[in-house]
């Protein structure tokens, strides 16, 4: 199972497309190091992420406690503490590093409200491969107004050595944002084929299948529906900031138990998680989360094809990408098939703005307005 670890909802970016940062928590009822303790080991990937991790002044303490649970511990963060990120970088090499990146210079720093934002993530990378880390990439949420920019983030993120992960705009009630819907979503959708293409173009086996794994991001951004079992709550769960375990950070309703008050096997074998895994087989949200992703990889499933179909389309584009042609995306995807967006305005840029948040506490509940938010 993948575990995302959310350590805090503080965050110093202001992004556009995530409200986490107008709902902080209380850093004296974030959980503490010794709930996480209690989690197993034998974790496939831990997550951890915020908000903002790296304002939690105890990250390096987790990090020592996370690191023997699972396979690979990955710290998801924008990057603006450099500091604290290159200690645990030379203290730990084999922990991954996933820095937030959503556009070069000042389109990064419009869509996550970051002064200097660009420059100082540019330091924090040249800071980490100094520090020995073995495994950098950066994150970027797809959207209209950055989807021109994601080939060269990703030619970026090659050039020191790593990879960019690609993640579309979703509504849930993490985000506190119902708004999060493409304006262009044809546009938006096509900007991602020349990260496929590249992948497809590459010798290594797994980027041919990580390509065609993401037509099933393709596929989210346009709106088209699921055509696979969700496996939340099976093969990936979220941890909030007060120790409450949810199978996604979608909806609200799909809590399944609290590591500060039970065991992980007691979670587990709890009616939460038996309830919340059936509301999963009946849920509607039209999702492409990584997790999906990651979930889709691991079982060799990919979303909308057969085996045969994505073995198929990959040796179709490797053939057209010798030959020096263009790959045939509209073999896999149809592109007739958009949804209607309802959203009626763009998502406000926060750069420079005003604003006094309103703090969450661990006996509101803040998220029940956003569970009928589908993610259309």
């Amino acid at each position: 199972m993948n575990l995302s670890i959310i350590l805090t909802y503080r965050c110093n970016s202001r992004c556009s497309m995530c409200h986490i940062w107008q709902h902080p928590t209380l850093p004296a009822e974030e959980m503490t190091p010794a709930t996480l303790a209690r989690l197993p080991s034998g974790l496939d990937r831990i997550l951890i992420t915020g908000g903002e991790p790296t304002l939690r002044r105890d990250l390096e303490e987790v990090v020592d406690i996370l690191l023997p649970k699972a396979r690979r511990l990955v710290i998801s963060t924008n990057g603006l503490q450099a500091d604290k990120l290159e200690r645990i970088a030379r203290a730990h090499p084999d922990v991954a590093f996933r820095i937030s990146m959503d556009g070069l210079g000042l389109k990064n720093d419009t869509l996550r409200g970051e002064r200097n934002g660009f420059a100082r993530k540019q330091e924090t990378l040249r800071r980490l491969a100094t520090a020995g880390t073995r495994q950098v990439g950066l994150a970027t949420v797809v959207q209209d107004e950055n989807c021109d920019q994601v080939f060269e983030l990703h030619q970026r993120a090659k050039s020191i050595g790593g990879e960019v992960a690609v993640a579309a705009l979703h509504n849930g009630f993490q985000f506190h944002k119902i708004d999060n819907e493409p304006a262009n979503r044809i546009r938006t959708a096509r900007a991602i084929q020349p990260l496929l293409a590249e992948w497809l173009g590459s010798r290594r086996p797994g980027d041919w299948f990580r390509a065609a794994l993401h037509l099933g991001l393709i596929r989210k951004i346009l709106g088209q529906p699921r055509r696979q079992p969700c496996p939340a709550g099976r093969d990936f769960a979220v941890l909030d900031p007060w120790g409450r375990l949810y199978a996604c950070p979608i909806r609200p309703d799909l809590e399944m138990g609290d590591l500060s008050k039970q065991t992980w096997r007691q979670i587990l074998r709890g009616p939460g998680t038996a309830q919340a895994r059936t509301r999963v087989r009946r849920c509607t949200h039209n999702c492409c989360l990584e997790d999906h992703i990651d979930s889709a990889a691991r079982r060799f499933r990919f979303p909308g094809l057969s085996r045969w179909q994505a073995l198929r389309w990959i040796l179709a584009g490797k053939l057209r990408s010798a030959l020096r042609r263009p790959i045939d995306f509209d073999q896999a995807v149809d592109f007739r098939d958009v949804a209607h967006s309802s959203v009626a305005r763009r998502r406000e840029s926060w750069l420079g703005k005003p604003f006094r948040p309103a703090f969450q506490h661990q006996t509101d509940q803040p998220y029940g307005k956003y569970n009928n938010v589908m993610n259309k």
